[in-house]
């Protein structure tokens, strides 16, 4: 049986610190693959994404095209609307039937599952995947959940100021992957407004 690892996020813009997240991750529990599933409607963050859905999915697609193991992932577009992480492991369990599902969450996201949609089904889906930087409190989840809890490398990456960078024009390079600012860069995203 192969394990799928199901690391979902706005990447708005995908950066250096979300890749090196999906590798570990991937090595550490010898998982086939792991996806990257871009969120169209992330109800968590209702007003602050930036780029529309299908330039982000664009960017993801591109950063991870020469990475062996890792798979942008569509599903959330092609479902429309809010993204729930429930929906996304019901379709991704279902194209990859009788696979291990393993759901990557940063320590943060982990201790907020009480307040995600259909917490049940997510439990029954998938095991987590906690990942923590160097030095950080180990996050642990609510009773019941198959869980494991993973360190990968201290990346102070933020997406806010990655899209500034992009408007004024400050270097990208080592931040953002050089397929991604292509992308970036060829469909005028995160530019100043006028």
């Amino acid at each position: 049986m192969s394990g799928i690892g199901v690391f979902g996020g706005t990447f708005d813009p995908i950066h250096v610190g979300h890749l090196v997240t999906a590798v570990n991750v991937r090595h550490a529990l010898d998982l086939e693959k792991v996806l990257l599933v871009v969120a169209n409607d992330p109800w968590q963050k209702a007003g602050t994404v930036v780029a529309p859905a299908s330039d982000r999915l664009a960017m993801v697609t591109a950063a991870v095209a020469a990475v062996p193991g890792l798979e942008a992932d569509a599903t959330e577009l092609e479902q429309g609307g809010p993204s729930y992480t429930a929906d996304t492991l019901r379709v991704v369990s279902a194209r990859h039937p009788g696979a291990d599902l393993f759901l990557i969450l940063g320590s943060d996201a982990a201790a907020l599952l009480d307040t995600w949609e259909r917490v049940e089904e997510i439990r029954a889906r998938a095991t987590l995947v906690i990942v923590r930087r160097p030095g950080a409190v180990e996050v642990l989840p609510p009773d019941g959940w198959r869980a494991q809890s993973l360190e990968v490398p201290r990346l102070e990456v933020s997406s806010t100021d990655l899209r500034a960078r992009f408007a004024d024009g400050r270097p990208l390079e080592w931040l953002v992957p050089e397929p991604a600012i292509g992308v970036v860069r060829a469909r005028g995203l995160y530019e100043p407004r006028r």
